[in-house]
């Protein structure tokens, strides 16, 4: 089922970097200063007394510090709309929108520690990435994006020249003779990513349609005899 554009991607628990990639797009589009909160906290007016600053009262505030105070109100909304009943327990005490963002973080991905080892695993799971034997290319490609998907989720984005090759390089013997087709034709620096999935779909697709035509043929030839 399709989810309308104008409502946050709803988040129950599971798939967190899916549904994190998603949120971030999702405040980006409604207004980059929400993400701004989200990544730096809120802006608290302050006002000195003497030699200290002291958060200001709510009367005292400027219209442009009260912008910025709603602009957290506004996140932490939208945030809290996407989750379900345990979800919202685990950061109702939260005050402000960074604290629930860096607190579901903790939860679904660990500390720092923990996101390093992540990191390094799924790293390696790129790197020794190849497609299996009785794989095919929906498959294969769903794995793959699966790895990256993760990574990016933890700020480890890769370049979409590099997502090619790989998938390419990862290509099993057998389909050699496409590969060397892709390289030849173009400078793999200029192909994208779904460009080449199609390529290789329909590739995919063909073959299969030879080896039926092939198998028919065959069966034709043992029933003449």
């Amino acid at each position: 089922m399709s989810q309308s554009i104008d409502k946050p991607p709803y988040f129950n628990g599971a798939h967190y970097s899916h549904c994190k990639n998603r949120m971030m797009i999702f405040l980006q589009s409604i207004d980059y200063m929400l993400w701004d909160i989200i990544e730096d906290g809120p802006t608290i007016p302050m006002k000195r007394v003497g030699e200290t600053q002291v958060p200001k009262e709510m009367h005292e505030w400027s219209n442009q510090e009260r912008k910025q105070v709603q602009l957290n109100a506004k996140a932490m909304h939208i945030l809290l709309c996407t989750l379900g009943s345990e979800e919202f327990a685990n950061v109702s005490s939260c005050d402000n929108a960074k604290e629930i963002w860096d607190k579901l973080e903790v939860i679904h991905e660990g500390t720092n520690e923990v996101k390093e080892t992540k990191i390094g695993l799924l790293n390696l799971n790129y790197e020794n990435f190849k497609m299996d034997p009785n794989e095919d290319i929906k498959a294969m490609f769903n794995r793959f994006s699966t790895i990256v998907n993760e990574l990016k989720g933890f700020g480890e984005a890769i370049p979409e020249d590099k997502l090619v090759q790989k998938l390419i390089y990862s290509l099993p013997e057998s389909w050699n003779f496409k590969k060397t087709a892709i390289i030849e034709a173009k400078n793999l620096k200029e192909h994208k990513l779904d460009e080449l999935i199609g390529s290789l779909l329909t590739h995919e697709l063909m073959s299969k349609l030879l080896i039926r035509e092939k198998e028919k043929k065959i069966k034709r030839a043992r029933h003449r005899c």
